[in-house]
């Protein structure tokens, strides 16, 4: 078994395993509107059906504007859709309560942002360990856990540093070992390589590649057509549209 792939008891005793076989994320007739002064909107999503499946490497692309990140925030349990239904392994996220939805997005997904988003104050070690903390990990599990995503993108020999130290590129492989940490049911990376020079942006996304060959399920957003190659499947997005699904 890889070290990302999940046994049955852990997925029976998160709540993480899959519904009925269905796909991880499924969205029906999804739309999110923005209001603006005078009742003025703006349609940042409109009508979008998408499932993604366990397993699957999917790339989101379309120009400046899309509804890319709106999106991807949507999938993160970051923001609400103004009406459609979507379904997270299996549960109708509506229906969620809010420490229902903030426990699926803790389990659940792993997110990886543009920004990297580190706590400036903590180790390394430390800015993975966080989210286990806040989960109620035991100490000996959180240490094992920790110290095996550090491992496995090659940053295990700079754990007592502070972020403020690392190169950009090193600094999202650290936000790449906080996302996979717990295992979630799926990986949301945003422009992932939007503030990494090429070489650093090329070891970043061979990363990602490896971790979906090892069983992870990828979802990025990207105009980059490096990355949407990579990918196995691309969606396209037009004005908040999806127009077209297609094999990369």
């Amino acid at each position: 078994m890889s070290w990302w792939r999940r046994t049955k008891a852990e997925e029976t005793g998160s709540g993480n395993a899959p519904g009925a076989g269905g796909p991880v994320i499924r969205l029906e007739g999804v739309s999110r509107v923005f209001k603006g002064d005078a009742d003025e909107q703006t349609w940042a999503l409109r009508d979008v059906t998408l499932d993604i499946h366990r397993g699957e490497y999917v790339c989101v692309s379309g120009p400046s504007g899309c509804g890319k990140s709106t999106l991807l925030s949507t999938l993160a349990l970051l923001d609400t859709p103004t009406s459609g239904s979507y379904w997270l392994n299996g549960r109708g996220v509506d229906r969620m309560t809010p420490a229902e939805r903030a426990r699926a997005r803790s389990l659940d997904i792993g997110l990886i942002f543009q920004s990297f988003n580190l706590i400036g104050d903590m180790t390394v070690y430390e800015n993975v360990e966080y989210p286990l903390t806040l989960r109620g990990v035991p100490a000996a599990e959180r240490k094992a856990t920790v110290e095996g995503a550090l491992g496995r993108v090659d940053m295990l020999n700079r754990s007592k540093q502070r972020p403020g130290s690392l190169s950009g590129g090193h600094q999202q492989l650290v936000a790449v070992a906080r996302a996979i940490a717990g295992r979630p049911a799926i990986l949301l990376a945003d422009e992932p390589t939007g503030n990494l020079d090429s070489k650093s942006g090329e070891s970043l996304m061979q990363m990602l590649g490896e971790l979906h060959a090892d069983g992870a399920t990828v979802c990025i957003a990207t105009h980059d057509p490096r990355w949407i190659a990579q990918a196995r499947r691309h969606v396209y997005l037009f004005d908040g549209r999806v127009v077209d699904t297609l094999p990369a």
